[in-house]
């Protein structure tokens, strides 16, 4: 078959001349969050590769806020939150990514917090950090094929509440968050091992409530709060270890949002921008320079939990 010309597909299929390449579809999730009156159940979904505002995918068990989402390629989970007036969950949830549908119980943290950060390989999912009541330096693991419980995985190099988590399929890295300041620390962590974090350099900017996403090369801490609302992006050679580069900025300055990813593109969606916002930012990640406006939430809110089935643990 020949075309003399590129179309986009459905599901991502481009037809390019002379081929037919398919295109994967790669699926964003974005769920919970706080809209300035409380928290919501909501969990929204994109496709990746194509722009465009987000649609209704299902609810969580719980509506809650400052949950951390990991996945492997078929399953997502969303683990911890704040369920309102400072009641820290220790719940999991989780949900098939190609299926809309509402959230299902998969299992318990080992301790119940919110402002949490999460990261994942193709079989292991990880949570990080977090406050409930005082702040945490508990990692906990979990194999995402099965259910059950989480596991004392080891402990971070500091306790912090708000950092961000990415990762490639051996190493994962969790950054930032607020140790009684913003921190600029960012820890690594060999996922398929257990043990405590080693420290991998530092953000350019010291701050909390950011997000982050990843390539199965390079990873992404993007916003978050300083003492005011950053656009910072910075990024990172996740194989390597060292102090994080200026990548570029967001198109609004936020706070609270969260980061998914496929293997070539990073979006961070939703955010406190002085109040709750609903936009959805992408970046090229290769490639160095500000993002762009990909589309909407459903919803306008902050703390919410991002994942994909295309990331680069995967």
């Amino acid at each position: 078959m020949t075309v003399s010309s590129v179309a986009s597909g459905y599901d991502g299929v481009s037809l390019l001349a002379g081929n037919i390449a398919y295109v994967p579809a790669v699926r964003g999730v974005f769920a919970g969050g706080n809209t300035g009156a409380g928290s919501v159940n909501v969990i929204d979904y994109v496709n990746i590769n194509t722009l465009g505002n987000a649609a209704d995918f299902g609810d969580l068990t719980f509506a809650r806020y400052g949950a951390a989402g990991c996945s492997s390629s078929t399953r997502g989970l969303f683990g911890g939150g704040d369920v309102g007036g400072d009641s820290y969950a220790n719940y999991i949830d989780y949900i098939t990514i190609a299926s809309a549908g509402n959230a299902i119980d998969f299992g318990d943290l080992t301790v119940a917090r919110s402002y949490i950060s999460a990261c994942s390989s193709s079989t292991r999912g990880l949570w990080a950090g977090g406050y409930n009541g005082s702040n945490s330096n508990v990692i906990d693991y979990v194999t995402i094929a099965s259910t059950g419980n989480a596991t004392d995985f080891g402990d971070l190099t500091i306790t912090r509440y708000a950092p961000a988590g990415c990762s490639s399929s051996p190493r994962g890295l969790f950054g930032g968050g607020d140790s009684g300041s913003n921190s600029n620390v960012i820890d690594y962590i060999t996922i398929a091992s257990t043990g405590n974090a080693t420290d991998f350099g530092d953000l350019s900017v010291a701050r909390s409530a950011l997000a982050s996403c990843s390539s199965s090369t390079r990873g992404l801490f993007g916003g978050g709060y300083t003492g005011s609302n950053s656009n910072v992006i910075d990024y990172v050679t996740i194989a390597s270890t060292g102090n994080a580069t200026d990548f570029g900025d967001l198109t609004v300055s936020r706070y609270g949002q969260s980061g998914c990813s496929s293997s070539s593109r990073g979006l961070f969606g939703g955010g406190n921008a002085g109040s709750a916002s609903n936009v959805i930012d992408y970046v090229t990640i290769s490639t160095v320079g500000n993002s762009t406006d990909f589309g909407d939430l459903t919803t306008a809110r902050y703390y919410t939990a991002g994942l994909s089935d295309g990331h680069g643990g995967l």
